[in-house]
């Protein structure tokens, strides 16, 4: 994705749209420079950018700092170990890096946001000062790192990156730095995506707020604290990422777990803008429109990366400004901008080649009591149960070897579907978390909990 895909290429209509979005955005957030990618269908389709210096505009191949984004880059790493066995994410931290004072905290809960720790880290704002002065995890924590009870609610934590970067380190027995590297940037070609700052980079400033002039912001290298905001990086790298996070890559993740990832883990608090946070994702809602992806900050710098699954389209937007320009909300009204012009065209419908014979005995529809639903065989081979009407609730499934199939989306998420045969072999009844599903309602043929009436159907009077 580094040319422009020509296949792919967007109206002048669109082009325009896009380029007057960052323009007003770069003039009314007063940034020095603004440099924004979109990507459709797993290719860059947009390039622009806006500077205050005339003739001397970035392109896509110009490093940013791109802040928290590092997180989800952290969380592919820690969820690389998670499929390789070397942990679960149940797992406390104290099994892997002992003797923290927030062992009790799970992986889970450090990578959603909801393990209780401190939003950040005690004594001088760890964004602007060395990592040095911070150099054990000791000096990360405090000697309280817990504001919350461990899995009660979401309270971001910038120590909490630190201390997944951490257990990275002591199974790889190699730094952060160098893991991303062998295990995600070359696999992937992000080339342009380090550490430290290479050639060509932006420089950071802070815009005064009352007066059109700037200072520069100090770089820091952050020690410890890298793993949760430590890289740098260009719109075009990071249209790949999102790329990834939305097909996986088997060399790095397969698309089912960037599609667990991607899965709402931990609800917003109140005032909180955001839907959720999956593992390592931010999830919000722009007019209707889910999004998911990350937004970062640090000092001279602002980013953020947004894909819309439903679309398949991808923006990205880094500016070198310290406050200011909204770089989320501009991403998000890039995708929009893309989606609602040019709409996804749906994959054309296309029957099996061969269909299973077992899940398309299931299809039809069933009754939970006297709740309509439906099951139907989608194309990629698993189930969806459904209500007939508005309301009830809706679930996919998929197959096992045991010729059960496993919940993966709604109120079944987990749980497990039998069908139960007839003496004959017919199927019987669906027998789905205690509820029984029968082809008539209330099937006086099948096990219904609490029986049913011998009076069968009937009237008044």
């Amino acid at each position: 994705m580094d040319e422009l895909s020509e296949d792919l290429a967007l109206l002048p209509a669109t082009r325009r749209a896009l380029d007057h979005r960052i323009a007003v955005a770069q003039s009314d957030g007063r940034a020095p420079s603004v440099v924004a990618a979109v990507a459709r269908g797993g290719a860059t389709v947009w390039e622009g950018s806006r500077t205050s210096v005339p003739g001397h505009g970035p392109d896509g191949n110009v490093q940013y700092r791109i802040g928290s984004i590092s997180k989800t880059f952290t969380a592919v790493l820690v969820m690389r170990l998670r499929d390789e066995g070397l942990l679960d994410l149940a797992d406390p931290l104290e099994k892997h890096v002992p003797g923290t004072r927030a062992g009790e905290a799970t992986i889970a809960q450090l990578l959603s946001h909801t393990g209780g720790l401190a939003a950040e880290t005690p004594g001088e704002w760890w964004e602007r000062t060395p990592g040095s002065t911070r150099p054990e995890l000791a000096d990360v924590l405090g000697g309280e790192p817990f504001r919350h009870a461990p899995g009660r609610r979401f309270h971001y934590s910038n120590p909490g990156y630190a201390l997944l970067g951490s257990v990275i380190e002591a199974l790889r027995g190699k730094p952060w730095a160098e893991v991303l590297r062998a295990e995600v940037l070359e696999p992937l070609g992000l080339d342009r995506t380090s550490a430290a700052p290479e050639v060509p980079h932006a420089g950071g400033w802070a815009v005064h707020p009352w007066a059109d002039v700037m200072m520069p912001e100090p770089m820091e290298d952050l020690g410890l604290m890298a793993s949760a905001g430590q890289l740098w990086s260009t719109t075009r790298d990071l249209a790949r990422f999102a790329g990834f996070l939305l097909r996986g890559d088997d060399r790095v993740l397969s698309e089912r777990t960037v599609r667990e990832m991607r899965t709402p883990v931990s609800p917003p608090e109140p005032g909180i803008a955001e839907a959720g946070y999956g593992l390592g994702l931010q999830l919000t809602s722009d007019a209707g429109r889910r999004l998911v992806g990350h937004s970062g900050s640090l000092p001279g710098f602002l980013a953020a990366l947004w894909l819309s699954e439903a679309d398949d389209v991808a923006a990205v937007v880094l500016a070198n400004c310290t406050s200011g320009l909204p770089s989320a909300a501009v991403a998000a009204d890039l995708v929009a901008i893309v989606a609602d012009a040019e709409p996804r065209f749906p994959e054309p419908w296309r029957p099996f080649r061969e269909a299973d014979p077992v899940a398309l005995e299931l299809c039809g529809p069933w009754y939970w009591g006297t709740s309509a639903q439906v099951v139907r065989l989608a194309s990629d081979g698993s189930l969806e149960l459904g209500p007939v009407g508005p309301t009830g609730r809706a679930a996919r499934f998929r197959a096992e070897p045991d010729g059960t199939w496993t919940g993966l989306s709604g109120y079944y998420a987990g749980e497990t579907l039998r069908a139960v045969r007839r003496e004959d072999g017919s199927v019987g009844h669906l027998d789905l978390a205690s509820f029984v599903f029968t082809r008539e309602p209330y099937d006086a043929q099948a096990p219904v909990p609490g029986g049913v009436d011998p009076q069968g159907w009937r009237g008044i009077g």
